[in-house]
């Protein structure tokens, strides 16, 4: 066995997010692996740290009309709209089914109204989840969503009154189409969030110039994908020295590097998404390329690593 190989058994993956223990950092973004059973064939959900579910409304929910999904130079616009199957649903039928993995469950919430969110909270809140997300920052509904992410008093108010009902912990995750993302989280800190998660997508459009007509119906979308990896790296940084909370970075991680470069960045974990689209195996890649990073660099925790970044 080789020294890197010694180094890699002693490594300690585990990370604590709002006092939930993580076997190692790396999770699900929401969106991109629905109940976790597309990816069964792929690997287990118990080699994960956590899974975090599709976007989970009060009521079942169509989404937005077809086309809704776009290709982009190192990435790609979505505007799926949120569809999702309703709250009742996902605790019968999909719950069970995460419950037999070694791995902790993160419950994407949303609503239309901040009783919506509240009413959704308290329903999961006497399951066997172990963490609520709040999606205020979602750029590709017409309603909800976004408004309640992009104005600091709306994201205090609407966290606070979640809290209020919610007997897990509640990650707040944040809009990047802000102009001050800074401000939004310690709004969010301020209404009692146990932690944050960033970046969402990132607003943006594509036109077909032979249709003259946006390539997907919804007009515009939420941007993710490599392409936006250095605004989500930036926004991780800036918050890390405005809040105490536990960070989940997210935004264009495709490999062990880009994780590494967001936990210096100040993420306790990080969120992988787009990537999974083009290569089932990119939350196992990722985690295991981050092992390897710290063997090779002599570093034994995640806690040594995150914020450590030596800025100019």
């Amino acid at each position: 066995m080789t020294e890197i190989n010694m180094r890699e058994k002693e490594i300690d993956l585990s990370v604590e997010i709002a006092g939930v223990k993580l076997k190692n950092p790396v999770v699900t973004a929401s969106g991109t692996c629905g109940f976790g059973r597309e990816y069964l064939e792929y690997y287990s959900l118990s080699d994960i740290g956590a899974i975090t579910t599709k976007g989970l409304s009060l009521a079942p929910r169509d989404g937005n009309k077809t086309p809704r999904v776009a290709e982009t130079p190192s990435g790609m616009l979505n505007a799926i709209g949120l569809q999702n199957p309703g709250v009742d649903y996902f605790i019968e039928h999909e719950l069970p089914h995460l419950k037999q993995y070694d791995t902790k469950i993160i419950a994407n919430i949303f609503g239309n109204t901040i009783d919506e969110y509240c009413e959704v909270t308290r329903i999961l809140s006497d399951t066997e989840i172990d963490m609520i997300e709040m999606n205020i920052s979602c750029p590709n509904v017409k309603e909800g969503g976004v408004h309640f992410g992009t104005d600091t008093k709306m994201v205090e108010n609407i966290t606070s009154n979640i809290k209020k009902v919610s007997k897990k912990p509640v990650i707040v995750k944040l809009s990047p189409n802000v102009t001050d993302i800074s401000e939004i989280a310690k709004a969010a800190e301020y209404g009692g969030a146990d932690a944050l998660s960033l970046i969402n997508t990132l607003l943006g459009m594509r036109i077909d110039i032979n249709t003259r007509r946006p390539v997907i119906k919804n007009n515009v979308g939420g941007l993710s994908g490599a392409a936006i990896k250095p605004v989500a790296v930036r926004m991780v940084w800036q918050i890390r020295k405005a809040v105490k909370l536990p960070i989940i970075g997210m935004g264009g991680i495709i490999n062990g590097s880009d994780a590494v470069e967001f936990i210096l960045a100040g993420a306790n974990a990080v969120a992988v998404g787009t990537a999974s689209f083009n290569n089932p195996y990119a939350v196992i890649k990722v985690r295991d390329e981050i092992t390897k990073y710290m063997a090779n660099n002599g570093v034994y925790s995640i806690k040594e690593m995150s914020g450590a970044v030596e800025a100019w």
